[in-house]
């Protein structure tokens, strides 16, 4: 490890604690009160608890990865597999291929050749997808599809991994269905639309955390929000900062930014935004980026 750690991290344990509770009176004790606000609470947490399985993946709370990743086994996400979101996040962590149509498995560009065959609907849906809107209401859709197409082919083709991850899955979602069959009152229908969302908050963080840029040191952002959204994401909205130290708990990020700003702005080139009511206010109904890579040579393409 690259940060001294303490034996059991508590901020995140007590989070990991707190997360369980909320997500378990959201589905089990709220719907009874209110539908919407059942849904509400339940959309958080489920936010909240992808969150924190990225601190897992990144080697927290434990020092042990068994019991770290024995917090997150519940399949309470639904949609991605933890063993999947853990093995592409890590992936994207070589800052050489961030925003790499092919080797970036978080990248929302494509290849120029690979845009142009398309078809014109999903053209225009993509580019719906590139508006903050977009990303929150269809973006879960499009990685739902990505990773699951993309996943199938890996097991048909022998991959066992990704195999292994898909099947881990199961009794993770066995442990979830049970709680709402046996001691939750949330219908099945309402906990998939809460995932959903949940999902879809997760892609305001996501959204501009990586732009086109050649030199990779300049492609991750910093948002210097310490508000609501900043707690939901774990300060992950200090992206430049994780990315430089991935090892770095989320609650240290803040005074590791703070000591080192000039530092951090400098290697990032001010990709900064004061706040994520910025980045609504700017970009909630307008695209950032084209969908094509402005900067992929349109004869680059894989074989």
């Amino acid at each position: 490890m690259t940060v001294e750690q303490t034996e059991v991290e508590w901020p995140t344990l007590l989070m990991m604690v707190a997360t369980y509770g909320v997500w378990g009176l959201g589905t089990a004790a709220l719907w009874q009160v209110s539908a919407l606000l059942a849904l509400g609470v339940t959309t958080l947490a489920i936010a909240q608890f992808s969150s924190l399985q990225h601190e897992v993946l990144h080697g927290h709370p434990f020092r042990n990865r068994a019991w770290n990743e024995a917090l997150v086994f519940a399949g309470i996400t639904l949609f991605i597999p933890y063993g999947r979101f853990r093995d592409t996040h890590l992936a994207h962590h070589h800052d050489p291929i961030l925003t790499d149509p092919y080797d970036d498995p978080e990248s929302n560009f494509m290849d120029p050749v690979a845009w142009a065959r398309i078809s014109r609907l999903r053209q225009v849906l993509l580019r719906f997808n590139n508006t903050l809107l977009g990303r929150i209401v269809v973006g879960p859709a499009f990685s739902i599809q990505a990773v699951v197409t993309g996943d199938l082919a890996a097991i048909v083709a022998g991959d066992r991994a990704v195999a292994v991850a898909w099947l881990l899955h199961v009794p993770g979602l066995v442990m979830v269905f049970g709680w709402l069959h046996l001691v939750g009152t949330m219908p099945v229908w309402a906990y998939f639309l809460a995932a959903y969302a949940g999902f879809g908050l997760l892609k305001i963080r996501t959204f501009l955390e990586h732009r086109v840029h050649e030199d990779p040191r300049a492609r991750s952002v910093v948002i210097e929000d310490r508000g609501w959204l900043a707690l939901l994401f774990l300060n992950n909205n200090f992206h430049s900062v994780h990315h430089c130290s991935p090892n770095v708990a989320w609650y240290r990020l803040p005074s590791l930014y703070a000591a080192k700003r000039e530092h951090y702005l400098k290697r990032n080139e001010g990709y900064v935004f004061a706040s994520y009511g910025e980045v609504f206010r700017a970009y909630f109904f307008r695209a950032k980026d084209p969908v094509p890579h402005p900067l992929w040579p349109h004869d680059n393409r894989p074989g």
